[in-house]
């Protein structure tokens, strides 16, 4: 039972860590990719913008790998948010895998509570007989008791970890949508600046 009580105080602690750290507004900002294009357009990218930017989401920090290297050829851009991409995909999913041990282990730690309760029960029969009913069905039910722990420890574990998952990679799609979007419009912006030059 300490153990599953442990369980359960890191699953929680983890739980409401992920659900403050995974919430839209703080990972997708609205409107900062429109912030980045007028920045762009106004031409007032400087570094002070990038270190806030990088500072401020995993959304920006992925859109500042692709303005550091804005006036690079758009392979070049991919690739540095790419990059970039991976780091903020670990961050998101950091203590998952925690999370789904714990789905995973808690059961079994209230299986082996029973299986020793169990024992004990058998144990208290050899020595003193079947004579006493009221107390083997008190040590049975007390041996249970891990198995329901272990259960109710496990089952919110495994549902906050499946629905963290899917969270994740729903944030990850739409932050490479709004950075290739992002990469479209500069390199669209490039060429129009080279066209116009090509003019003059």
């Amino acid at each position: 039972m300490p153990f599953i009580i442990l369980c359960s105080i890191i699953a929680l602690a983890i739980i409401a860590e992920r659900l403050w750290s995974l919430r839209e507004s703080r990972v997708l900002p609205r409107n900062l990719v429109a912030q980045v294009w007028d920045w762009a357009k106004e031409k007032q990218i400087d570094v002070e913008r990038l270190q806030s930017l990088r500072a401020g989401s995993p959304l920006g920090r992925i859109l500042a790998a692709g303005l550091v290297n804005r006036n690079a050829s758009r392979e070049i851009m991919k690739e540095a948010i790419e990059d970039t991409g991976r780091y903020v995909v670990h961050e998101l999913e950091r203590y998952l895998n925690t999370l789904g041990t714990i789905a995973s282990i808690a059961p079994l730690l209230g299986l082996l509570g029973t299986v020793i309760g169990m024992i004990e029960v058998f144990s208290a029969i050899t020595t003193q007989g079947v004579g006493n009913p009221a107390a083997l069905a008190g040590g049975i039910s007390q041996a249970l008791i891990t198995t329901a722990a272990g259960m109710a420890v496990a089952i919110p574990s495994l549902m906050f970890y499946r629905f963290f998952r899917g969270k994740v990679a729903l944030l990850v799609l739409r932050m490479e949508q709004q950075a290739l979007r992002m990469v479209e419009v500069l390199q669209g912006q490039r060429a129009r600046e080279g066209l116009m030059e090509e003019q003059l």
